[in-house]
């Protein structure tokens, strides 16, 4: 039973510590839509998806207006691309993507998500096609995400792909070069991606997946901060109580708003995704909850530590609020989207190896990276290597969302504006890693992934 109290708790949470429901992602299977005629594909996928999610924003808003609870962002989210256009005679996939946008215009939502390729153990002609219509695509049209998948626990990493993907992610900075290399910023390179992710720009719509579904992406940083503001210096055990607790009020209204979504569509309720996901906004931070712990700058020895016990409080929290907790789920750290980590980078605090010791513990890995234009494509991989390395080792999913920013230094700023705010620029080792990424190949699967 909801008291009074919790409710007036609730509604200060969303008017004063930024909390909210980051995105509701319908997610919509392509696979009845493939054809042999590129041209007929492309038509049956725009007729599904407005069909489908013609309803979705509208829904969205009134239950915004009934509920006083924001609802940031509409999405959808797609069978990858390679899949679906692997039936047709397309001699490139930039048509595809095109019919995904003019999709998302038709239906109203603010991006749509799965021009993807799933090439963790090896690529066909299909999946390469993809890859290489990568730069193009997200180029020419305004609001389609990518990603691909390049490792997993049981494939190992698909060292061709990565060696690709560091080529692709340049060619589409250079493609966007007017909007600091905006096309990189819709471009996630994955290793064991979930199928269930409703946040951009990695969702897509996995295979398992029924033929519709409603995801939920709730979100909170803020709210989580003001909590611990009340137990300051209080002991671990009790910083990681007041997580836990906090983590449960924001996913009970993830679940309150996924299961009306689902009823007023139609559309089976899929998952509640906990995730933390900050903004640019101040005191919507990641980072400020870690330095709310006691460090005195996000990146400092401790902030791995700290890091992981929120991670894990937020999940057991939320685990207990939803009747089905899937996607991510834990702690964001993209740079450019919260405004802590973009102070601890300018002041120092915070480089990219230390973000990558950050997320072997969090939800994801290096989101929303600027680096100097001049990195070369090597250098691009090799980081994606690393973090893929870090996934594939401990069974979780890692994830590179780099933006080699055309002319751009050290010390510059890239401006990106809404959610996806700024991003410094970061330096990255001038050590070359050419001829390792040149060696090509798979890196084997790790022991621990022989569980059967």
């Amino acid at each position: 039973m909801i008291n009074r109290g919790e409710i007036l708790e609730t509604i200060e949470m969303i008017d004063q510590q930024h909390l909210d429901v980051r995105t509701v992602t319908m997610g919509i299977s392509l696979l009845d839509c493939c054809d042999s005629d590129a041209a007929a594909a492309c038509r049956k996928i725009y007729d599904k998806i407005t069909r489908s999610a013609k309803d979705l924003v509208r829904t969205g808003e009134e239950i915004e207006a009934e509920f006083g609870i924001p609802i940031v962002n509409k999405r959808i989210s797609v069978t990858p691309i390679a899949l679906v256009a692997a039936a047709s005679d397309a001699p490139d996939y930039v048509p595809f993507a095109r019919a995904l946008d003019a999709a998302r215009a038709e239906t109203g939502v603010d991006f749509v998500g799965g021009f993807s390729a799933l090439v963790q153990k090896g690529m066909t002609p299909p999946d390469e096609r993809l890859i290489r219509s990568i730069p193009e695509a997200l180029a020419g049209t305004e609001l389609v995400c990518s990603s691909v998948n390049i490792g997993s626990t049981k494939a190992g990493i698909n060292m061709d792909a990565v060696a690709l993907m560091g080529r692709v992610i340049k060619e589409t900075a250079e493609l966007t070069a007017d909007r600091g290399g905006f096309g990189c910023a819709k471009l996630v390179v994955f290793c064991n991606a979930v199928e269930d992710n409703p946040f951009m720009a990695g969702a897509f719509h996995g295979v398992s997946e029924p033929d519709r579904v409603i995801n939920v992406g709730v979100s909170g940083p803020g709210v989580v901060h003001h909590a611990l503001r009340a137990v300051r210096g209080e002991p671990f055990d009790v910083v990681a109580e007041t997580v836990k607790k906090t983590a449960f009020q924001v996913t009970r209204m993830g679940q309150l708003v996924a299961k009306e979504a689902s009823k007023r569509l139609g559309v089976p309720f899929g998952i509640v995704d906990l995730s933390l996901a900050p903004t640019p906004a101040v005191g919507d931070s990641v980072a400020r909850i870690l330095e709310e712990m006691g460090l005195s700058a996000c990146g400092t020895h401790g902030t791995t530590a700290a890091l992981a016990l929120l991670n894990d409080a937020v999940k057991k929290g939320g685990v207990m609020a939803s009747s089905s907790v899937g996607g991510l789920s834990g702690a964001f750290i993209p740079v450019s989207e919260d405004e802590g980590m973009i102070a601890a980078v300018r002041n120092g605090a915070l480089t990219i190896d230390k973000l990558e010791a950050m997320t072997c513990v969090c939800s994801v890995g290096l989101d929303m990276i600027a680096v100097p234009g001049s990195t070369s494509a090597e250098t691009v991989s090799a980081i994606i290597a690393d973090e893929a390395a870090i996934g594939m080792i401990n069974s979780k999913t890692t994830a590179v969302r780099i933006i080699p920013a055309p002319g751009m230094e050290v010390g510059d700023t890239v401006e990106f504006g809404g959610l996806l705010g700024s991003a410094p620029v970061m330096p990255v080792h001038t050590e070359s890693s050419a001829e390792f990424i040149r060696r090509g190949g798979r890196i084997p699967a790790p022991m621990n992934s022989l569980k059967n």
